[in-house]
């Protein structure tokens, strides 16, 4: 299965592979034709893989904040969060390869809060101002339960596309599709500083069903 964002890409890609390899086909030398045809079909692979939105199985539970993201955990520390709550929060931030998967999921239900798109900068995900100068989106979400989550969407050197669904005074599902990054990028949390976290720094996290924190 692939995520929607992909389809265009997917579809001119396909066309792309097909007609040139037709083109191709009738080449003097033949080895030259099949290391063309070869090296269509692996870009086209990548392509595919960039863009699967394999179905996970989210247990939704309002006490908890699952991963919004597949990769790794690359961050765990108190900071000052300046934009929303203008107060100390816990921030856990996962970094993405361009291999993991990119589909953004949302990390708790309940009401949508805040949803505001930043342009900015193209730093590396993991330089320690992606948070505050590449380009990136703020969303806030709450339910009664556990409180008000903050999850950011970061793009990386290579990401130069932030998809984000989420629409201030929308209800949200847990686990289900909030938006898709292209790309290398991150995704920050940030969380109330009593919540018990349940993952640790370099642990690696499935999106829509890892753990990351609880009440």
């Amino acid at each position: 299965m692939f995520h929607k964002e992909g389809q265009k890409i997917i579809f001119v890609a396909l066309v792309f592979v097909v007609a040139t390899s037709l083109l191709i086909d009738n080449l003097q030398m033949p080895w030259v034709s099949k290391l063309i045809q070869f090296s269509l079909i692996v870009i086209l692979v990548l392509i595919l893989q960039f863009f699967r939105n394999p179905k996970r199985h989210t247990h939704q539970n309002d006490r908890q904040v699952i991963a919004p993201v597949d990769g790794k955990v690359v961050v765990i520390e108190e900071v000052e969060e300046t934009e929303y709550f203008k107060e100390k929060r816990l921030q856990v931030s996962i970094f993405m390869s361009p291999i993991n998967v990119h589909v953004t999921r949302y990390p708790i239900s309940g009401s949508v809060l805040f949803s505001k798109y930043h342009p900015g900068k193209y730093l590396v995900a993991w330089h320690p101002k992606a948070s505050t100068d590449n380009e990136r989106t703020t969303i806030v979400v709450e339910n009664k339960t556990y409180g008000k989550v903050l999850y950011r969407q970061i793009a990386g050197a290579l990401a130069r596309r932030i998809v984000n669904y989420a629409k201030e005074g929308q209800t949200v599902v847990q686990g289900t599709d909030a938006g898709f990054i292209k790309f290398g990028s991150r995704v920050d949390l940030f969380l109330p500083l009593d919540t018990k976290l349940k993952v640790k720094l370099n642990q690696k996290v499935k999106g829509g069903e890892c753990i990351i924190a609880e009440v």
